[in-house]
Order: C-alpha cells, then structure tokens, then sequence
C-alpha cells in the first residue's frame, strides 16, 4: 500500500510504502530508501517499532546526519582521503567526512529519492545514478527489493549494472532498539557476531589492517552486551556467499525481541551509535551495517568492490524477528 508522505522542496514527492506480513508491518520511504518502521510483536505478543525513524520527512531532513534506515550508497562506510585508483586513473569523491568519503559523499543514495514499483509481498526501489555523481565513474543503474517473507523477515536485494567500470557498496543503516524506539539505550542488547578477525581503525577510523578478536573487546562469538564504542567492520567467517548466510543475532532480554542477521556479505559494521544526537541519544540504537570493509578500493587485500559493465552485482541481507 502506497501513500504520499511528503514533498521536497523542490517539489519532488515522496511516498511511503507499507508492508505487512505474517504479524510484521515495515514503512518504507522513497526518500532514501529509508526503512522508517518495523513493527514486530514481543514475547507477550506486544507491538513495537524497533527501529529508530523519523513520523514526518522534515526530520530526515533536518536530521541526515545518522543515516537512519536509509539506503546507503554508492560506496557504504569510508574511502580513505576521499579518492582511489581504478585501471590506472585515481577518482576524487566528495569528502564530507573529515578527509574522507562516507557513505556515498554529500548527497549519497539516502538522499535521493526512487521509484517504487510494487512486487509480490514487497516493493522494488530504482535508480539511475548517473556518471560522476558524488565523485564516483560510470552510468549505474541499481535496484533495492524490500520484500516480507512468510516468516515475516525482511528480506533486502540489492543489484546493480554499470557502463563503465565502477565500485559499489549498498547497505541499510537502520538503527535498531528491539525495546522500541524511544526506549532509552540498547547497551543492554545481547549481540553475537560469527566473526574471528575484525578491521582495527586509525583516528579517521580507517582500517589498518586485519586483526583477531580472541582476547579483544571485539570478540563477539559468543553472545553478549554491546555496550558503546563501536564503529568497526567485522571480518565475517563465512566471507562472500551466493546466498545468505546467518551471521549475528541481537537479543533484547527485557522484551524477549530477537533479531538475527544473514546477508551474502563479506563484513558487518557495528556501529553502537555514540554520536547520535537531536531526538535521540548516544546509544540509543545499534546499527549492523552487512556490507565489504570500508576503504576496500585502496586496499587489494580486501575483497573487491570494482563492477565492470557486463557484471551485474548482486548482494542480500535478511533481518529475522523472533521472540523468547
């Protein structure tokens, strides 16, 4: 079900799309993709948003700063000095990170606005992102289906073709609270991540190398509090799949909400929120961002980001809701 929420100032308007299935509903936004809602029931059957968001578009815009549900692109998380270097020739992307690009420059995929088409159980977001934009080489057309499965699983599809050769990098930045939003801190929050190795950051959080979790406050193989102080890429055991793959599982012991994570994904940004400021808190979200590692144009050791033309990338992440 579609309906108008919005207009920009430009005059450009913006729906809002419901879906629900199986005791879930999700809102999504044509502005940015955003994913501005999902309800799911607790271990006593009560409703809540568990996601952070916005119940009019002039919070988005007056706040768009934290990436909140949005669709993030073209390249999620950091390229280091706002450039890298593709078959000979080095690109120069807005920085609007300190020195760096984050989360696709000034006027990324977030703040875009899609066409939305409606598909069985969900509905397809598109965009043609045109050369140049923000810095980035290449003509890409992409595509975002959000789509409730009949668990009630929000299942997130990404693809994606190019002209030129490109790279590419899409995520959600959703930030969740399975108290509900408004709750106060997710510190609380269980987390288990399936990840060995993580990415260590320098002070512009630019990844440094890889590194073990064994004996660091990093390692998250076995479930337990979040806490704060985390903006950092994960190396996931499972690597790059055709398939996706569970990963972590977020646990709220005081409403019993689960929330588990599967994605074809190489990494997963955990981000506890320490700079949230406006209606929120720090701290009052987490964010589990599927994604590759930041800075991975200038680092050949990392999996590649580069789509060629002829290429079509492809990559999915599913969000489960459970309760116990």
């Amino acid at each position: 079900m579609s309906e108008h929420f919005g207009t920009l100032s430009d005059g450009t308007a913006v729906h809002r799309w419901t879906l629900e299935r199986a005791g879930v509903r999700v809102r999504v936004l044509s502005y940015g993709g955003i994913v501005q809602s999902v309800e799911v029931p607790d271990r006593d059957g009560r409703t809540a948003d568990v996601v952070l968001g916005f119940g009019e578009l002039d919070g988005y815009l007056e706040h768009p700063g934290p990436y909140l549900g949005a669709l993030v692109g073209r390249y999620a998380n950091r390229i280091a000095g706002g450039r890298f270097p593709l078959d000979g020739r080095t690109y120069a992307l807005a920085r609007n990170n300190g020195p760096n690009s984050l989360h696709g420059g000034e006027r990324g995929f977030d703040k875009r606005v899609w066409d939305m088409t409606p598909v069985e159980h969900g509905v397809r977001l598109s965009r043609v992102s045109p050369h140049g934009e923000e810095g980035f080489p290449g003509r890409l057309e992409v595509s975002a289906t959000y789509r409730l499965d009949a668990t009630g699983a929000l299942r997130i599809a990404y693809e994606a073709v190019t002209d030129a050769p490109t790279v590419v990098n899409l995520t959600n930045h959703s930030y969740w609270n399975l108290s509900g939003s408004g709750s106060g801190d997710a510190g609380g929050h269980e987390l288990r991540i399936a990840a060995g190795r993580y990415t260590p950051v320098d002070d512009d959080l630019i990844p440094t190398g890889i590194a073990p979790v064994e004996g660091t406050r990093f390692d998250f193989r076995t479930a337990r509090k979040t806490g704060s102080g985390y903006d950092h890429n994960f190396v996931l055991d499972k690597g790059v799949t055709d398939t996706a793959v569970e990963v972590a599982e977020l646990f709220d012991p005081a409403s019993g909400r689960v929330l588990t994570v599967a994605t074809t994904e190489p990494g997963l940004q955990l981000y506890t929120a320490d700079h949230l400021s406006g209606p929120f808190a720090p701290g009052d979200g987490i964010a589990l961002e599927t994604q590759h590692f930041p800075d991975s144009p200038n680092r050949p050791q990392f999996p590649g980001t580069v789509l060629r033309p002829g290429e079509v990338f492809r990559s999915e992440t599913v969000y489960g809701f459970t309760a116990r």
